[in-house]
């Protein structure tokens, strides 16, 4: 039974994996364009290549590290999503901030009306990333 377990939990951390690479495109491909943002909430180019650089090296460390564990390459593959989401999260918080004076008005969004979707992407991340610190703390991985 415990054997079963471990399974699931593997299974359970590759589907947050994949869940986490969603995000990091979702984010790329909705922010990509800094006149297809919506009103104040634009959040500049450079920053959306950051988010999207560091979850790619933070996916990369983090597979190398599913698939051959070692406790130094989780924790550095944790660092480095815990950049990740903090930058989602900054990223996020833009659609919070009070416009500017003479900001445009925030127009609707193809995929969702206002931050919504990135709310539960970007809390997901939170949620997800807590639980891989718990997975590498722990040393659940299976090897």
């Amino acid at each position: 039974m415990c054997n079963d377990a471990a399974v699931s939990l593997d299974n359970a951390v590759w589907m947050l994996t994949a869940l986490a690479a969603v995000v990091v495109l979702l984010t790329r491909m909705r922010l990509s364009s800094e006149h297809g943002q919506s009103g104040h909430a634009v959040v500049p180019l450079a920053v959306v290549n950051a988010h999207t650089l560091i979850g790619v090296v933070a996916l990369a460390v983090w597979i190398y590290y599913l698939t051959s564990p070692s406790g130094g390459v989780g924790a550095v593959a944790l660092v480095v999503w815990w950049l990740e989401v903090l930058l989602g999260i900054l990223i996020l918080a833009r659609w919070f901030a009070r416009p500017g004076k003479h900001a445009a008005d925030t127009t609707g969004d193809s995929w969702a009306e206002g931050p919504s979707l990135s709310i539960l992407g970007h809390v997901g991340m939170l949620l997800g990333i807590g639980f891989f610190t718990w997975v590498v703390l722990a040393d659940r991985i299976a090897g």
